[in-house]
């Protein structure tokens, strides 16, 4: 039987402890960015001076794909997110090698991706090498001292790595400008609005998983960076309820939405059974990127009577840059996805069932 949501559980004083440490985990994200962030100065010196444009830019490691899709638009040079330890043939010593080599995010079942054959690999062909990870790490050491630019990263967090490198990237002129206090202080506002103190009247990531307790989610965003968003909180609120959560583009979302029955209103949930049915969750971050695919979707959901929900950025962040919209919007839905394995009861408790 799956477990009932009760929102009595979202009251802080009954949070359990791993609920605690999953809640205290996100809210430290931008204290994380600000520790890694601690010797981009240093760094940046460096790579400015060691680092020449490239060829092209070769991107490995954990969150590789999330560095491409901020450096697309804007990259001078080619560039390509690589998923496999053994490099392509054409890299050589006119190229850049960017290895993000962290441990596993705490809130993820994934392991984490070593760069050390990468890194060994890229080391012996002669490229240049940008590496973020411990000091201490297998690829650290492979990279050497001389021919490569290091940044430590002390809190082996992906998404914090992947901003302190994009940082750097800005700065020698291969990618946009990041400035991480930004980033940092964007995950604060989330962390304030979603802290386990406020309410569920004046907490909009207890309201959003009240909106998904009974609910098949079905997550979307029109631009890249959004739809990046869409598909990590489609896997948090996978893991958070034991649920199908599916994050796709609007053509792939349409014959869900219009596959949906309209509800009955004389349905009684105890005869019956609890169905649930899908929501639209819009990761909106105020980029207008396909708006006619959301006025579609939104159209065919009010045909249908499916509910939609949005995840925005607060006030004051329409003009914030890409990478601060990105964490802003991953952020609230996965805090929206803690609060709602809270309120399903599966903190603490190995087989999901509800206690």
């Amino acid at each position: 039987m799956s477990p009932v949501f009760e929102d009595s559980r979202l009251d802080p004083t009954e949070l359990p402890g791993p609920a605690e440490a999953a809640l205290r985990y996100l809210a430290s994200t931008g204290a994380r960015i600000r520790s890694d962030a601690a010797g981009l100065a240093t760094s940046a010196d460096r790579a400015a001076t060691e680092l020449e444009r490239p060829r092209g830019v070769l991107v490995v490691g954990s969150e590789a794909r999330l560095v491409r899709s901020v450096l697309e638009p804007v990259c001078p040079v080619p560039m390509v997110a690589w998923p496999f330890d053994r490099l392509p043939a054409w890299v050589g010593p006119l190229d850049l090698v960017v290895a993000l080599d962290t441990e596993t995010d705490q809130l993820s079942s994934a392991p984490g991706q070593s760069c050390l054959e990468s890194v060994a690999e890229a080391q012996r062909r002669g490229a240049g090498i940008l590496l973020a990870g411990r000091e201490d790490s297998p690829a650290w050491r492979a990279a050497g001292s001389r021919s490569a630019v290091r940044l430590p990263v002390l809190s082996a967090d992906p998404m914090s790595a992947a901003v302190v490198v994009l940082a750097l990237l800005g700065q020698i002129g291969i990618g946009p400008h990041v400035d991480p206090e930004q980033v940092s202080r964007a995950a604060d506002l989330v962390a304030e609005s979603a802290s386990p103190h406020h309410d569920l009247a004046t907490n909009p990531a207890k309201e959003m998983a009240c909106a998904l307790a009974d609910a098949d989610p079905l997550l979307w965003g029109g631009s890249v960076l959004a739809a990046r968003s869409a598909r990590r909180c489609a896997e948090a609120l996978r893991r958070a309820s034991g649920r199908a959560a599916l994050s796709a583009d609007a053509d792939a979302l349409m014959p869900v939405i219009t596959g949906t029955a309209v509800r009955d209103p004389f349905a009684d949930p105890d005869i019956d059974g609890l169905a649930t049915r899908p929501v639209l969750v819009v990761m909106d971050d105020a980029d207008g990127a396909d708006a006619a695919g959301r006025a579609r979707l939104e159209a065919a959901c009010r045909q249908h009577d499916v509910a939609v929900r949005s995840i925005s950025l607060p006030l004051g962040m329409d003009q914030a840059g890409p990478v601060d919209r990105y964490v802003t919007l991953l952020l609230e839905g996965r805090f929206a996805a803690a609060y709602l394995a809270l309120g399903l009861g599966r903190f603490g408790v190995g087989d999901g069932d509800d206690r």
